[in-house]
């Protein structure tokens, strides 16, 4: 009797014990969590502006954007999805995340930078000049590989608008003078090809592949300061922008 006794009591502790380890285990299931996931807790992102279309970027209908702008409590950041359906299902192409300043909203715009008739989107990253120079990033659909291409200098260049004249880009900068660069897609970066510098005078400088620059007209006794041009040669002012 008292070996059974023994016997018992040994395989009580067994279960206890065993039963205490898978307790432990479902708890250590339930607190391990990604570090990014642990100091969220903390800094949770709160999201600030959200946009989506699949009505006019790309290919309308099959193409959709998602972009979300997230404030924590020491930055702000932008995630951008590109999405292609296929089969009635939404599949990602392109996934893209970048900081941006606290101030603005991204306010995206759709609009053909390429002349392929098909929409890119560029979207506000940050501002200077007290607010005269919009700097966006741009991103181009690229419709044989069905998805966007980040341009990855359009941000040195603001106030960007697609020139009809000319068929590129053009950018507006304003400082102590101003500058309209003319800019052509060159891969997944612009390469200026051109620009009006409105500074101590006017300056027309056109420029090679390499980027070597050649002036081809000067004016120093011009006093005007702050023009936007849609051509170089002849020099014609835009109406309006």
């Amino acid at each position: 009797m008292k070996q059974y006794l023994i016997l018992t009591f040994i395989f009580f502790l067994s279960c206890q014990d065993r039963q205490s380890k898978i307790v432990s285990s479902n708890n250590l299931a339930d607190t391990i969590q990604p570090i990014a996931e642990i100091k969220s807790q903390d800094d949770k992102p709160q999201l600030e502006e959200f946009f989506i279309d699949s009505l006019n970027i790309g290919r309308k209908s099959f193409n959709k954007i998602e972009l979300s702008k997230y404030r924590t409590a020491d930055s702000n950041y932008v995630v951008i999805k590109f999405f292609s359906k296929k089969s009635e299902k939404w599949n990602l192409r392109n996934e893209f995340h970048f900081e941006k300043d606290g101030v603005t909203e991204c306010d995206p715009k759709m609009g053909d930078f390429n002349n392929d008739g098909l929409n890119d989107i560029i979207c506000v990253s940050n501002v200077a000049a007290r607010g005269a120079n919009e700097i966006r990033r741009l991103f181009i659909y690229d419709k044989r590989n069905d998805n966007l291409v980040y341009i990855n200098n359009s941000d040195n260049y603001p106030n960007m608008l697609y020139n009809k004249e000319l068929n590129c880009i053009d950018a507006f900068l304003i400082y102590a003078g101003s500058s309209t660069v003319f800019l052509k897609i060159n891969g997944d970066s612009l390469r200026e090809f051109a620009s009006v510098e409105l500074f101590d005078g006017l300056t027309i400088t056109t420029y090679d592949r390499e980027g070597k620059g050649k002036i081809i007209y000067q004016n120093t006794t011009s006093k005007t300061d702050y023009i936007r041009y849609k051509n170089f040669n002849p020099l014609q002012e835009y109406d309006d922008y």
